[in-house]
């Protein structure tokens, strides 16, 4: 597709009230369970969602149905699990109910089964973890720069990214990495995502400040970041 018949299609869907961009966000698990006071060994980036860039909650009488999503449940129990409560399918039929049915507007989306299998399909394609770690970029008790941070995704998406962190309380000397949000056009070809400063899980889940720090917005370059790794067990 040529870029000004992509603006061209992106500003009359808009117009139409139609989404035009996907925002797949993943969150790191040990940043996430320290500020909703959960525990998790989990060491890999999860899924948090997949957001249509318009709209929220477009038919509330489409009832998520895990029955209809069956075979994909034992992925999702791994790579889209509810933090807060593992066994629990609540996580996916909020995700379904806010985000889903507005993404279902589009024909490849227009099923519950479509909208959360392409979820997955793309989280396994753009494997944020093997990124990071294959740019030394791994969870540690050192810090990194931002820069360091973003060169890595940037060097391998070739698009802006939006990488957020939960910010220290007043005195605090460093952020710690929390989630981030690589975006894709309707046809799930990557694109830049805009940075904005919204707050926590993008206003998604709501979120409790821990210990003075504030929730979880776009990183400071002028701030080292903390990247937690997984609690050793004693």
């Amino acid at each position: 597709m040529q870029r000004g018949t992509q603006i061209y299609f992106e500003s009359t869907a808009s117009f139409r009230g139609e989404w035009t961009k996907l925002i797949l966000t993943q969150h790191w698990p040990q940043t996430f369970c320290s500020v909703e006071k959960c525990t998790t060994n989990l060491s890999f980036w999860t899924l948090h969602g997949l957001w249509p860039n318009s709209g929220m909650r477009c038919n509330t009488s489409w009832h998520f149905n895990a029955s209809l999503i069956e075979d994909l449940i034992p992925e999702m129990k791994k790579y889209w699990p509810d933090l807060r409560a593992p066994s629990s399918p609540q996580f996916w039929k909020y995700e379904w109910t806010k985000h889903g049915t507005c993404a279902a507007k589009a024909e490849s989306l227009n099923s519950q089964h479509k909208y959360f299998s392409k979820a997955l399909e793309l989280y396994h394609k753009f494997n944020l973890t093997n990124v990071l770690k294959n740019k030394r970029i791994v969870p540690s008790e050192q810090h990194y720069t931002l820069d360091e941070v973003e060169t890595a995704i940037t060097s391998f998406y070739n698009v802006k990214t939006k990488i957020q962190c939960v910010h220290p309380g007043k005195g605090g000397q460093f952020q710690i990495l929390g989630q981030i949000e690589i975006c894709v056009d309707r046809d799930f070809q990557l694109i830049d995502c805009e940075k904005s400063t919204e707050e926590i899980w993008s206003n998604d889940i709501p979120a409790v400040a821990v210990s003075g720090q504030s929730e979880l917005s776009v990183c400071d370059h002028s701030m080292p970041v903390y990247y937690p790794p997984v609690p050793s067990r004693s």
